[in-house]
C-alpha cells in the first residue's frame, strides 16, 4: 500500500498499524508527535491506529531544551 511519510512517497504492507510504522522506520522508543492526514495521533492509539492507501503522515522529533 503507498502512503505519504514526511512528503516522501513509501510502500507498506497493508493493515500496517501506526505501532508497525513506527518500527518499520526505526524510530521505536524515540520521542515523536505523529499526525495522520492533519489529525493528531497519541502514542496510546499508535496499536489500534491502521493506516490506509494514500494517507498523509507528518513525524516530527521531540526536542527538549529550555
Amino acid at each position: 500500500m503507498q502512503i505519504y511519510v514526511n512528503g516522501e512517497e513509501k510502500q507498506i504492507p497493508d493493515q500496517t498499524d501506526m505501532a508497525n510504522l513506527v518500527e518499520l522506520l526505526s524510530l521505536t522508543g524515540q520521542r515523536i508527535a505523529v499526525e495522520v492526514n492533519e489529525e493528531l495521533v497519541p502514542r496510546s492509539a499508535f496499536d489500534g491506529h491502521t493506516l490506509n492507501e494514500q494517507d498523509r503522515i507528518e513525524i516530527i522529533h521531540a526536542v527538549g531544551g529550555g
